[in-house]
């Protein structure tokens, strides 16, 4: 891909972004963990969704300074601008490309107090399968993970490994936060056994946001 036109790219999906944004209405569920998470301590938190949920949410939390974790993949390079030009810092990596430079970098950033945003199933999949690294920085850096989730009433999904959720003009969006969890593993290297209490959560939150939007979350269209 040529600088050209991953510069239009970009510039198109910011427009659209912003477009579609403004008409959106969205209601926050069982925000308080997430408020008291964030002002907990000195250190950050992580907040972990699942990747084809990330846009809605990169609106929802814009111009807070949150540090997504992306790829360095072609198609990472316009997500990762896009969410600047929305506010966001970025790290760049994954479990497939700079995964440890990326787990450096988080590490470091949550212990100046930053909070992350990671997709745990990114950036290849599969879906809704948590992978360990996110684990990993949380245990390094003694800080909690907090499950995000999005419900929308209307929405296209694309047809890639995520089915990645671009919700319709005027769509309802209903966020729902997770209670905040803590590695309990002594080292890294377990808390990589911990993944599947930690995608339940997620996936538990998903439910909440579900049941919270009234059962109106779309799938295809």
């Amino acid at each position: 891909m040529t600088d050209t036109r991953l510069r239009w790219l970009v510039r198109g999906g910011v427009v659209l972004v912003r477009t579609l944004a403004m008409t959106w209405r969205i209601e926050l569920s069982n925000a308080e963990p997430m408020r008291r998470a964030r002002h907990a301590s000195d250190k950050g938190v992580i907040f972990a969704l699942w990747h084809g949920e990330l846009l809605p949410l990169l609106w929802q939390h814009r111009g807070e300074g949150v540090r997504v974790v992306i790829s360095e993949h072609r198609d990472g390079e316009i997500i990762a601008r896009i969410a600047e030009s929305l506010g966001f810092r970025t790290v760049r990596g994954s479990t497939t490309r700079g995964g440890a430079r990326a787990l450096l970098a988080m590490c470091d950033a949550l212990e100046r107090g930053e909070e992350i945003a990671v997709t745990p199933d990114g950036p290849r999949g599969p879906a809704h399968v948590f992978a360990p690294g996110t684990l990993v920085a949380a245990q390094r850096a003694g800080v909690s993970v907090l499950p995000v989730a999005v419900a929308v009433s209307s929405a296209w999904r694309l047809g890639s490994w995520d089915a990645f959720m671009i919700p319709k003009p005027f769509a309802r969006l209903t966020i729902a936060y997770g209670d905040p969890l803590m590695v309990s593993a002594p080292g890294a290297r377990e808390a990589a056994t911990e993944a599947p209490r930690f995608a339940d959560a997620l996936e538990r939150t998903v439910s909440t946001a579900e049941r919270a939007a009234g059962g109106s979350a779309t799938g295809a269209s």
